[in-house]
């Protein structure tokens, strides 16, 4: 399982881009996490699902919220992970005024939460496989906080507890 002072792996997640530019098509571009964190100090928050209850209403919001505290406090972006489809990502960040505050990065086959090992499997519940709910502070790669939830809770992976970890 992922820890503090692990490299992020080479895997490869998607963004629906809006805009075309930056070398970037309109539509889903794919990224490699490794290429994407180096040299950045970027703010990463996982969750099970776009559109579900918690996701919705509490953490997507609060970090579309900080993102300006964020900034101050160094961090160059922040990035939503979620084992969905870049079309899902994109119309939920959209949905959520997330454009130019928080990347929507969609691991749509779950390479990346799989390298790291923080699946959750809810395929009993008619879900399939996601990813654990959790938050890391990720400076040119490396982790420098990781805060992992329980299941089924909210406590420690929220904007508030990443933002004080980053301006610590």
């Amino acid at each position: 399982m992922l820890k503090i002072g692990d490299t992020l792996p080479s895997a490869t997640v998607y963004e629906y881009i809006e805009v075309e530019g930056n070398g970037c098509s309109l539509g889903p571009n794919a990224f490699d996490v490794a290429k994407a964190c180096a040299g950045k100090k970027i703010a990463i928050f996982a969750l099970p699902g776009a559109y579900t209850p918690t996701c919705s209403a509490q953490h997507l919001p609060g970090y579309v919220q900080a993102a300006e505290a964020f900034k101050a406090a160094g961090v160059d972006e922040i990035w939503c992970l979620s084992v969905n489809d870049a079309f899902v990502m994109g119309a939920w960040g959209r949905e959520n005024a997330a454009g130019g505050k928080v990347r929507m990065m969609a691991d749509g086959s779950a390479d990346f939460t799989r390298a790291v090992d923080l699946v959750l499997d809810l395929t009993a519940k008619g879900l399939g496989v996601r990813s654990q709910r959790y938050s890391m502070l990720v400076d040119n790669g490396v982790v420098k906080t990781l805060n992992i939830e329980g299941p089924g809770k909210f406590e420690v992976s929220d904007a508030a507890t990443l933002l004080a970890q980053a301006r610590a």
